[in-house]
């Protein structure tokens, strides 16, 4: 994991505002929403362990971020939480969990960040806040766009049974998400 020390001098640590208190026990939307892997995924229906890390958007080569995204508590790493996945994704396979990504992006948009961040797993386009509103999952706003805050959730079958929120830095979610998994197995 990253230390503080690497990251940006004006980033905003976020806080745990009890916006998330309500997910762990429950139920999962029955929606299909698109991955990058050209399917469409109903996440309810999985069965087994699944990951979901939902975040609020990630770059674009050459592509400034959002004016003041920096000071937006949480909002920069997705790009590292990503990558991190991607390098703790056989680990995650061990522990017989599944993986997505999920923003609210366009899925032609994360199908060009799936490609060259090459992961190895499918990012779900939540574009029309189906799964987010459904969850009560929190936003927030910027630039005229609402995306998604940062969150991991963990089900077993369609049934939440841990929540990562907030989550900072972003590269160390897979490492709480291997504890957890690991714990769980004992």
């Amino acid at each position: 994991m990253n230390s503080y020390q690497d990251l940006p001098q004006n980033l905003r640590v976020p806080q745990d505002d009890g916006a998330c208190d309500h997910l762990v026990g429950a139920m999962l939307p029955n929606i299909m929403l698109p991955a990058t892997n050209n399917k469409s995924v109903n996440l309810a229906k999985l069965s087994g362990t699944t990951v979901v890390y939902c975040y609020p958007m990630t770059g674009q080569p050459g592509v400034p971020l959002p004016e003041g995204w920096d000071e937006i508590p949480g909002a920069r790493g997705c790009t590292p939480q990503s990558c991190s996945f991607r390098d703790h994704f056989s680990e995650l396979l061990a522990l017989g969990a599944s993986v997505f990504g999920m923003s609210t992006q366009d899925t032609n948009y994360q199908k060009e960040m799936a490609e060259r961040l090459h992961l190895p797993f499918p990012v779900i386009s939540d574009a029309n806040f189906e799964f987010c509103d459904a969850l009560n999952i929190p936003t927030f706003n910027v630039d005229g766009k609402r995306l998604m805050k940062r969150v991991t959730i963990i089900f077993r079958d369609e049934v939440i049974k841990a929540v990562h929120y907030p989550v900072f830095p972003s590269n160390s979610d897979p490492e709480w998400v291997i504890s957890y998994l690991s714990s769980a197995r004992k």
